[in-house]
């Protein structure tokens, strides 16, 4: 065998480090970025002749201190996991079965359904506004969380829904035709069979809402002025914006707290999660 040969195995890992290599370092960059602004000194940080990517001067927790002592930092934080995990649960409630039922349905029928389902999540929450916002004043809901809890299912529900549909279609329908047999009704069958076997689907659709109603910035903005029911996504921008003095390392300290909870939960389920996006690509 040639040198050459010996050496395409190790040319191959080396490509294969360096690629990774640069894709952790662009996944990490904000990461990194969010921690260093978060401890540096106003005084480093505002200098422009200091270098950005190191502390120039000893690190500092003051801008934590304004973030939990001098906002409602807190109070927000558990505003996003209320209204987070209220949709969840709403998402679920209406996505599951839908997606169970569109599973089961063949023909055109049941395909125009799922391609009609998917085209409604492609519609852009700007042109919601208007609508939603009507909603929301006629059932009183302005300037409280409800608000949020009735319009960010509006944004979930499709979705999930057309990706539990595949999911769904990915299990085996033997089993559940063997329940049948067996004595057991379709809701029997669906609550004892298949529910069990979609729980990589389900977790996939809990972190995609649940990160959807943690991220989402108009609806909050607007529904939601009191500083006391704001989410995180509002209330950070809001209350560490004041004219033209942007609190920077409260506000990336806020980044860093929020985010780094999220990531862990990704990384978790990292497995699951890959599971439930691709099942159903074979079928």
């Amino acid at each position: 065998m040639s040198a050459s040969s010996h050496l395409r195995p190790y040319l191959i890992k080396l490509v294969l480090v360096a690629v990774l290599a640069i894709f952790l370092a662009q996944a990490l960059f904000p990461f990194a970025w969010m921690a260093i602004t978060a401890f540096k000194r106003d005084s480093d940080l505002y200098n422009p002749t200091n270098n950005p990517f190191l502390f120039n001067e000893p690190p500092t927790l003051a801008h934590f201190r304004l973030l939990f002592n001098e906002t409602k930092f807190l109070r927000w934080v558990a505003n996003t996991a209320g209204v987070g995990l209220s949709t969840v649960l709403i998402t679920l409630v209406l996505a599951v079965p839908a997606a169970y039922a569109l599973s089961r349905l063949r023909g055109r029928l049941g395909q125009q359904l799922a391609v009609a389902i998917f085209l409604t999540y492609l519609v852009p929450p700007t042109l919601l506004f208007l609508p939603l916002s009507q909603i929301v004043s006629t059932l009183g809901f302005q300037d409280k969380l409800w608000a949020l809890v009735i319009t960010y299912p509006s944004l979930s529900t499709p979705f999930v829904a057309w990706l539990l549909m595949g999911f769904f279609r990915s299990l085996p329908q033997e089993l559940e035709e063997a329940a049948l047999v067996d004595g057991a009704d379709r809701f029997t069958a669906f609550r004892r069979i298949m529910l069990p076997l979609a729980v990589p689907g389900i977790l996939t659709a809990v972190i995609f809402t649940f990160t959807l109603a943690v991220n989402e910035f108009i609806y909050a903005l607007t529904f939601v002025s009191i500083s006391d029911l704001k989410t995180v996504s509002a209330g950070v921008p809001t209350d560490l914006i004041r004219g033209d003095v942007f609190f920077w390392g409260a506000i990336m300290g806020s980044a860093l707290v929020v985010s780094l909870p999220v990531a862990l939960l990704y990384n978790a389920f990292l497995d699951r999660f890959v599971e439930g996006l691709t099942a159903g690509a074979l079928r």
